[in-house]
């Protein structure tokens, strides 16, 4: 048997070489391009290292860099609100957000307060990058480093007061403290953090000693209730007696007054006649006389009027018949 196979040969067609040097070209101007455009979003700054060696920072917007890995960028958000969560993680964040606490994460809450007793303290953080430098050379993993810092900070203070003031009367001035000392400790590392809030998310006993504790505390929010009554009462009371007090005295004093006033004008009155009289005896009786018969007669119903001069007998008449009007 013979084989009457035939072979074919195929040919690549020929291509120009200036147009595969175009090609090469093209692309690595664009690796090149690719390697040397960046942009910075406007809450972000550019920070550019040169051979692992900080040479600037950039601003937002496009900018351009050595390529190759020259120089490389690193991203920091400065403007973005940053959180961390202390006894709690955030599952999702919603209108209703659902929460996890696993028993490594219930740890970082429980604390010991300055009576000896344990409180069950979660707490959020809200900070800001206030310095790219610092915040990416100063220290190693300044995220982790800030979170020990916050724990340590919290756990201090409230170690220095009592369980009631953690969870009742005192939550806003000890978090507010926290939060002076914890930015005052990462100035002093040169962290490059800005803390703006930490807010006591929620404080309670913990569970083994909670219903005792609630007892506890509707004890006292009802002395507190019977207290403020009792002072709601006082005040309604007292002002009102007080009040009442101020009246009776001004009233008497305004009464004293109108009577040694009248006294002393008649008093003056009666030297006033008495003079008078002393001058002219008989005008003075007559007049005396005149006046108090004005006052008189008209209050009087009934009038008998006789005659001085008359010498008859006197008639008769009947008195005990009433005139009425």
């Amino acid at each position: 048997m013979s084989n009457n196979f035939s072979t074919v040969e195929f040919k690549l067609p020929k291509i120009n070489r200036r147009y595969i040097r175009y090609a090469v070209a093209a692309i690595v101007i664009l690796i090149l391009a690719f390697g040397s455009i960046y942009q910075i979003a406007p809450e972000e700054i550019g920070v550019i290292l040169r051979f692992g060696r900080f040479v600037r920072t950039t601003d937002p917007g496009l900018h351009f860099k050595l390529p190759l890995g020259i120089e490389n960028l690193s991203k920091v958000p400065v403007q973005r609100q940053l959180k961390m969560e202390f006894g709690f993680r955030t599952r999702k964040a919603a209108a209703h957000s659902e929460y996890i606490t696993t028993p490594d994460v219930r740890l970082e809450s429980v604390m010991l307060t300055g009576d000896l007793n344990v409180a069950v303290v979660e707490w959020i953080v809200q900070y800001k990058i206030k310095d790219a430098y610092n915040y990416l050379f100063k220290i190693r993993d300044a995220d982790a480093t800030f979170r020990y810092m916050n724990e340590a900070v919290v756990r201090k203070v409230i170690g220095d007061h009592s369980v009631d003031e953690v969870i009742t009367i005192g939550r806003a001035s000890i978090a507010l403290a926290a939060k002076e000392e914890l930015q005052t400790l990462c100035d002093l590392y040169e962290i490059g953090l800005q803390v703006d809030q930490l807010i006591f998310q929620d404080v309670n006993p913990p569970d083994q000693v909670k219903p005792s504790f609630n007892e506890v505390n509707q004890a006292i929010q009802e002395k507190e209730r019977k207290i403020n009554e009792a002072w709601s009462e006082y005040n309604q009371i007292i002002p009102k007696a007080r009040g009442e007090a101020e009246q009776v005295i001004m009233g008497a004093e305004g009464y004293a007054t109108e009577r040694v006033n009248k006294a002393e004008g008649d008093a003056d009155r009666f030297r006033s006649i008495y003079r008078e009289y002393s001058r002219a005896p008989l005008v003075t009786r007559k007049r005396l006389y005149i006046e108090t018969m004005n006052e008189v007669l008209p209050k009087i119903k009934k009038k008998i009027i006789l005659d001085e001069l008359q010498k008859n007998l006197m008639p008769l008449f009947n008195f005990s018949q009433e005139v009425t009007k």
